[in-house]
């Protein structure tokens, strides 16, 4: 089989490189505190698109720091309640998409909730405001600035609370929630999973946001991770805060988050991904204490998978 990565067996042994800041479980308490303190003024907004088997909603809500938030919400008119729900979460710089590719959730008689990460391609809003560079990334957002500002601190603070807005809508059984997404998606969904722990399966796709030293140590902080590269050319040309800037990054990096999962995980893995490098998939996957299982893709990178969003589908159907 063909490498670029460690080979399979000492995938499965591999424990990270990105240091685990000292106070990390103090800051995601924190974190969460601060999320739970913030009035999420909850709207739903019916949306035009027919169906007959549906009711589709823009849902909008208030997420730590003030910002609006938006999530597309489908529920399902026939099906008996409470029922099934599903969170998806988009890949990097894109959008939760068009409606009608989350219909099939709905046909099966689940409620599904597709998050717009805040400052990409979709209607949540950035409001912005830290110190610092903000040039061709979300991942050095905040960086700069104080721990609590950098940006996907909030945003995987935002997968939590709509995973939560949603177990409490009244049409949803709270114990039965799945989440899934692929790339930046799939790291999202591990954040979700490890903050808000009544979520019960998740399927992360080729997980992004972990092990951000391994990354840059393997010459591969281009396409999505490329704003490291671009960080420490500007800002440390000779890496002279190298230690403090990756130690920094360990408070947003999924590996760490891990331990706090719970839920049932199914991961599918493409072992020539060179976007999202096979050990830094197995970096989170390999601290997951819950149940999990892996689907290897030894031939596929960081592209479609086939069948496992068949897999998914029965993985997540049987919540």
């Amino acid at each position: 089989m063909p490498i670029f990565d460690l080979s399979l067996p000492k995938l499965h042994e591999y424990a990270g490189r990105n240091p685990r800041p000292d106070d990390f479980d103090a800051y995601w308490d924190r974190a969460l505190a601060e999320m739970r303190a913030t009035d999420p003024q909850v709207e739903l907004v019916p949306h035009t698109l027919a169906t007959p088997f549906a009711d589709l909603f823009h849902l909008w809500f208030t997420g730590v720091g003030g910002a609006r938030i938006h999530a597309k919400y489908i529920r399902p008119k026939h099906a008996p309640e409470p029922h099934p729900a599903v969170l998806l979460f988009h890949g990097y710089s894109g959008s939760s998409g068009d409606w009608v590719d989350k219909l099939h959730w709905a046909a099966r008689g689940y409620s599904v909730a597709a998050l717009d990460c805040r400052g990409q391609g979709g209607l949540s809003e950035d409001v912005g405001g830290v110190k610092g560079n903000t040039l061709r990334g979300h991942i050095i957002r905040g960086l700069d600035d104080a721990p609590d500002r950098l940006l996907f601190r909030q945003i995987f603070l935002d997968t939590a609370q709509l995973a939560r807005i949603v177990m409490a809508m009244p049409e949803v059984d709270a114990d039965r929630v799945g989440a899934t997404g692929g790339s930046q998606g799939g790291g999202l969904t591990l954040a979700c999973a490890a903050l808000e722990p009544g979520i019960r399966r998740a399927a992360p796709i080729f997980p992004f946001l972990c092990d951000y030293q391994r990354v840059w140590e393997m010459d591969l902080a281009v396409n999505a991770y490329e704003e490291l590269r671009l960080y420490f050319r500007n800002f440390d040309p000779r890496h002279e805060r190298e230690a403090e800037v990756f130690s920094r990054l360990g408070y947003i990096d999924n590996q760490h988050l891990a331990p706090r999962i719970r839920a049932e995980v199914l991961m599918p893995v493409g072992l020539m991904d060179q976007i999202c490098p096979p050990s830094t998939q197995f970096a989170a996957y390999n601290r997951i204490p819950s149940a999990k299982n892996l689907l290897i893709y030894p031939d596929f990178g960081h592209e479609n998978l086939p069948g496992a969003q068949d897999h998914i589908y029965e993985f997540l159907g049987d919540l």
